[in-house]
């Protein structure tokens, strides 16, 4: 029970807190603090998105650099199995197991 006495009165005191400050902002007083405050935030925010687009463009380029060199090694131990006289089927290739799981 003191629990939820505890939760009402945190529940009123911030409805309370949250009037007193809207009713502040809204006759001018805050507004040009909270006005400048909302424009870091928002300048915060983009900076943020730009980010992780960045990092989103980084990651799919470096997959794309690892699929290429995942060919070429690949294409190299194809190429070393030929030469051993080995036939293709006996070389386990990353693209002959992933068509095996299909």
């Amino acid at each position: 029970m003191k629990d939820l006495t505890k939760v009402a009165w945190g529940v009123l005191g911030g409805a309370l807190l949250g009037f007193a400050a809207s009713s502040a902002i809204s006759r001018g007083k805050l507004r040009p603090c909270t006005t400048k405050l909302m424009s870091y935030g928002l300048d915060w925010k983009d900076k943020l998105i730009e980010g992780a687009e960045t990092f989103k463009e980084d990651l799919e380029d470096m997959t794309a650099e690892a699929k290429e060199e995942a060919k070429k090694r690949a294409a190299r131990r194809q190429q070393e199995a030929r030469a051993q006289n080995v036939s293709s089927q006996d070389v386990i290739l990353p693209e002959d197991t992933a068509q095996e799981s299909k």
